[in-house]
């Protein structure tokens, strides 16, 4: 009887294992989990709320010189991956949470539309304009760069990555 058992456990917790790597393959699959790890732009658009932000990047000044990578994440190798992963964490858990109907009275929205750059990833956005510009404008910024009142250079250069926003 005690073999039996032990032979249940170890099946039922292969069975568990296997339907969740099961279904955390698929779900990879499914959202093209790989191309996040690339740097095509289109990666940044699997999911329908970035279609605005790629088309109008497509048609700004800086498509020529900079992808979604140059400016939206770390220039270092761990940097870089750890804000894929952390954004990638989030937008999942926005996009599987989120309800179908986001208006209706009673549901808990899980992120605001249209989509909004967090604090954190502001900051990142910051050091990678300065890091391609800091030479033109480091008499206007004088070391500010990090502090709550620091000067951003998209409170003047809104428009400069995703080019006129209506």
């Amino acid at each position: 009887m005690k073999l039996e058992g032990r032979i249940l456990g170890w099946s039922v917790l292969a069975m568990s294992l296997g339907a969740l790597a099961g279904l955390g393959g698929f779900t990879f699959d499914y959202a093209e989990g790989l191309s996040y790890l690339s740097e095509d732009p289109r990666a940044c658009a699997n999911c329908h709320l970035m279609n605005e932000q790629l088309a109008s990047w497509g048609k700004g000044p800086h498509r020529a010189v900079a992808d979604c990578n140059d400016c939206h994440v770390p220039e270092d190798f761990f940097g870089k991956y750890l804000a894929k992963g952390r954004n990638g964490y989030h937008h999942s858990v926005g996009f599987t949470f989120q309800p179908s109907r986001p208006d209706e009275p009673g549901a808990v929205r899980v992120f605001e539309e249209p989509i909004r750059i967090k604090p954190t990833n502001s900051q990142i956005l910051q050091d990678n304009c300065l890091r391609c510009h800091g030479d033109l404008v480091h008499a206007i910024l004088s070391g500010s760069t990090g502090d709550s009142g620091a000067v951003r250079c998209v409170s003047c250069h809104r428009g400069a990555g995703h080019g006129a926003r209506h």
